[in-house]
């Protein structure tokens, strides 16, 4: 379903004003939606892999090259959310996850990525955007803390696992740029809900920290550097539930990750918004998207006339 296209000025206004909306910046790089205001958002800063025309020219690596160290699907995971962010640009453009300086690459794991040296009006163009997301992020992150006193942040990463000679955890965690005697629950809460997500039914995961990665990306950093009551959980996925050297995909698997990873975040977010001093739900369902607060309210009132019509006939038997 396409998007509507939303001005970042309109976008800014809407958080800070407290309103709900979804859609995309005018030139597509970035998508935006928020449902319902809740104390926690998710990211997907690598899932994706679109590339501006007039840089196809000068690229030098192919499509699946670049698919290759790109976080495909990685938005599917967190699309139930309420909140979610999702940058549709490949990390080869600009890539959001290291800081300004640093965000175009000259060379790449190995390769050159570029034919042709970039233009300053090139470069340029490109790292607005980065600014873009980042002046998104702090609205928003502004908006949670001052309406909850706090939030928490799910940054959803893959990773390739061939490439290492050793055996990487179905899941990492990168803690090592967070503060983890104040978060030490909810990380460790985090931790074991991994646990209880599984590739192959059956199978418990492995589920490490600071195993394959620390958490040295920019978008924590900019986070923690600037909210002093927000939580970055950067969370990278083994990529089991594709084929890393062909770009296939296994669909079946990619669900039923979907399924799983909205389970253990609204358990887990429940949990760390306990904590909060404006945060006054218990239920979990409070941190649903609105839309699936409406079908669950519906379904709630369906089984309440059910049970409440089993009660009266057992008191008159």
């Amino acid at each position: 379903m396409k998007q509507k296209s939303i001005e970042l000025k309109q976008m800014l206004a809407n958080i800070e004003n407290g309103v709900c909306f979804e859609g995309n910046l005018p030139d597509n790089s970035l998508t935006v939606k928020i449902n319902k205001y809740v104390p926690y958002c998710c990211t997907a800063v690598h899932a994706g892999s679109k590339f501006r025309d007039d840089l196809k020219e000068k690229i030098a690596l192919n499509e699946y090259e670049r698919w290759y160290e790109e976080d495909p699907h990685t938005e599917e995971f967190i699309t139930s959310m309420p909140i979610t962010i999702v940058v549709n640009d490949s990390r080869y453009e600009y890539d959001i996850n290291r800081n300004e300086d640093e965000a175009i690459y000259d060379v790449a794991w190995g390769k050159n990525v570029w034919k042709k040296k970039l233009t300053v009006v090139e470069r340029k163009k490109s790292l607005q955007k980065h600014r873009i997301y980042y002046k998104i992020v702090h609205a928003l992150i502004t908006k949670l803390e001052e309406m909850f006193g706090g939030a928490i942040v799910y940054d959803i990463h893959s990773y390739n696992y061939k490439r290492h000679d050793k055996e990487t955890p179905d899941f990492n965690i990168g803690t090592e740029n967070l503060d983890v005697e104040k978060y030490n629950v909810p990380i460790n809460n985090w931790i074991e809900k991994l646990q209880s997500i599984s590739f192959i039914a059956g199978v418990e995961p492995s589920v490490k920290t600071n195993d394959v990665f620390f958490g040295r990306g920019y978008n924590l950093e900019y986070i923690t550097k600037h909210f002093d009551n927000t939580l970055v959980l950067p969370t990278e996925i083994k990529k089991l539930y594709c084929d890393e050297l062909s770009g296939d995909a296994f669909p079946k698997v990619i669900k039923s990750l979907k399924q799983q990873f909205k389970d253990m975040i609204l358990e887990h977010a429940n949990d760390f918004c306990q904590s909060l001093d404006k945060w006054k739900h218990f239920s979990s369902i409070n941190l649903l998207d609105r839309k699936v607060d409406t079908a669950l309210l519906s379904t709630d009132k369906g089984l309440y006339k059910l049970t409440k019509n089993i009660e009266l006939l057992a008191a008159v038997n």
